[in-house]
């Protein structure tokens, strides 16, 4: 996959984070993923196809930093724990960031379907990666904690 092709996913997470949640994000270097397992205790994953391109954009995010999240996007007080709201808004954080990155990748004229988000609750929870390319993650500190974005994406045969 194109490095051009990750800066859409970078803008977008860092544009979505900012601005519903109020609260800066930093990526960190990119790296490459050597498992299938999930990141983080809650998982958004996103289905992507293209005439070219075919993959999904995974964002997983540690505890704390998910909850500070959707307090901050609701305003509200911050839980204790994860529950179903929280659920809702890492498929709804997937939607945004995904949506975002599918905006931007247009202007590269790469224009992509998506299918509807799913989430999974838990740490080390096995996913179903594209098998022929390599699993890109890009990092992402706040101050309450670390979230990934993943991108697993190949060419069409």
């Amino acid at each position: 996959m194109k490095v051009e092709f990750l800066n859409p996913f970078l803008t977008a997470t860092q544009n979505v984070i900012e601005t519903m949640a109020r609260m800066p994000v930093r990526a960190q270097a990119l790296r490459l993923k050597n498992s299938k397992t999930t990141y983080g205790i809650v998982t958004g994953i996103i289905g992507m196809a293209s005439e070219t391109l075919v993959g999904s954009m995974i964002i997983s995010f540690s505890e704390p930093c998910i909850l500070k999240i959707v307090a901050n996007m609701t305003m509200e007080p911050e839980k204790d724990k994860i529950d179903a709201d929280v659920v809702d808004a890492v498929g709804e954080l997937t939607n945004m960031v995904c949506g975002g990155a599918k905006t931007l990748l247009a202007k590269l004229n790469m224009k992509f379907d998506l299918a509807l988000p799913t989430t999974v609750v838990g740490k080390d929870i096995e996913i179903g990666y594209r098998i022929n390319t390599p699993i890109i993650v890009i990092p992402f500190m706040t101050e309450n904690g670390e979230f990934v974005v993943e991108a697993n994406l190949e060419y069409r045969k």
